[in-house]
């Protein structure tokens, strides 16, 4: 895999974990309601379910592909055409990232890593994100070191991601600057994924 295929593996990674949703309504609620501790317990039990779908989407994928070539196609611009739909939504979005900023009752550590398991394990949105995502990356992914970076970036990246925010809700003027530049943030994303859409197009 070149550096260049794995920086666009990387940059729709990222952009899917800073996606506003339910996954980081339930990191921010155990980070401000459990602390810190909690936050990273659900941000990397979060990122261990987005580890496994990413495995075995790549699988399934590949499997796909080899079998049915044009259902594979077909699929893949599904997944463009999902791609576009999220750039566009986000383009849109009046509240932002900040917007899904929420606390909740204080709970154990363990309870905290459940929860952040299957919000990710059970989210059909995440599901077909990977289908989207993946469906560009499934050629290269022929051998085991490739098909581990692949599963690895999105895993690795989600936890990152999710353990900033958790480090940024112990500050809270660090928070007023997300508020601030939210609708910004949000617009760049969209444009990106809207680009890498119309890559997935045109490489088919």
């Amino acid at each position: 895999m070149t550096f260049t295929i794995w920086l666009s593996l990387f940059t729709v990674c990222i952009l899917g974990a800073m996606s506003p949703g339910p996954s980081l309504a339930i990191v921010a609620k155990h980070s401000l309601a459990g602390g810190r501790i909690n936050g990273l317990a659900t941000s990397w039990a979060h990122a261990l379910g987005i580890g496994i779908y990413a495995f075995v989407t790549i699988i399934g994928l590949a499997v796909v592909l080899q079998q049915s070539p044009m259902l594979f196609k077909g699929i893949s611009l599904a997944g463009a055409g999902y791609l576009a739909y999220l750039g566009f939504n986000a383009i849109r979005s009046k509240g932002g990232v900040a917007a899904k900023l929420e606390s909740g009752e204080k709970v154990s550590v363990g309870q905290s890593a459940k929860e952040g398991f299957l919000i990710s394990i059970l989210s059909p949105k995440i599901a077909l994100f990977f289908i989207a995502l993946f469906s560009q990356f499934v050629a290269i992914a022929n051998d085991f070191s490739n098909q581990a970076i692949i599963v690895a970036t999105p895993l690795i990246v989600d936890g990152l991601w999710y353990t900033f925010i958790t480090l940024v809700l112990s500050n809270s003027k660090v928070v007023d600057k997300i508020k601030s530049k939210a609708v910004l943030i949000d617009r760049l994303s969209g444009i990106v994924l809207i680009l890498l859409a119309a890559r997935v197009v045109f490489t088919l």
